[in-house]
């Protein structure tokens, strides 16, 4: 990849997952979940790979993976705590300075094949700030008010074809300019948008049946 901005690619995999324990070195398919994500970033010939952790078993994977482990602190890994607060700490433990973080989550391990390329570009060319992936809903969505359902996105006996587009943050990789980071924040005010339209963004694992649902996924031929 050539590039003028120096990245560093971010991998967050703390223990303690409440809903699905041990998620992140639970095997979906032939490898763990968050090896996923660090196969994309050397698939994508990307130099400066950590993962944050407070999980022995997932340091030992990352380490026998060729990338760099950073220790989190359990205050840093609580079921509460935001993730800019690892994006942070890793930044912080850096001897090199970095220009922008790749943030890969291992709960989103099925990307696009050139989905991090064309991201990249994207983010490059017009010189925003942070990029995040998002896609399209096609869902007549609304809120529950006072027992009676109010529509959101759309008005009751609508078709559907004729919805206003709406788009859901799909998690699957997210762009940040260091100082964005630093400033505590995860998006910038220059913040890109870019648009998957690929089943993989369906696929968010929390719970046991996200698991499966990847597991039907991972084996099926998407192009």
């Amino acid at each position: 990849m050539k590039t003028d901005f120096n990245y560093l690619t971010i991998i967050p995999a703390r223990a303690g997952s409440q809903r699905l324990p041990g998620k992140n070195m639970r095997l979906l398919g032939e490898i763990p979940l968050i090896g996923h994500s660090i196969a994309v970033a050397k698939a994508n010939s990307l130099r400066n790979i950590v993962v944050t952790t407070n999980d022995a078993k997932v340091s030992n994977y990352a380490r026998e993976e060729g990338v760099g482990v950073i220790d989190r602190p359990d205050y840093l890994a609580g079921d509460l705590e935001p993730t800019i607060t690892a994006l942070k700490h890793s930044l912080e433990q850096q001897k090199q300075k970095y220009d922008a973080v790749i943030l890969l989550q291992p709960t989103n391990p099925l990307r696009p094949k050139n989905l991090l390329q064309e991201a990249l570009h994207e983010f490059e060319k017009a010189d925003y700030d942070s990029l995040m992936t998002v896609s399209k809903s096609d869902k007549k969505l609304g809120r529950i008010v006072n027992n009676s359902f109010i529509p959101f996105n759309y008005e009751i006996g609508q078709r559907s074809q004729d919805l206003e587009p709406v788009y859901y943050e799909n998690g699957l990789l997210y762009i940040i300019k260091a100082e964005v980071i630093k400033e505590g924040k995860i998006l910038g005010e220059k913040n890109c948008p870019f648009i998957v339209d690929h089943p993989f963004a369906e696929i968010d694992i929390d719970t046991l049946t996200d698991f499966k649902k990847a597991e039907v996924y991972l084996k099926a031929d998407f192009e």
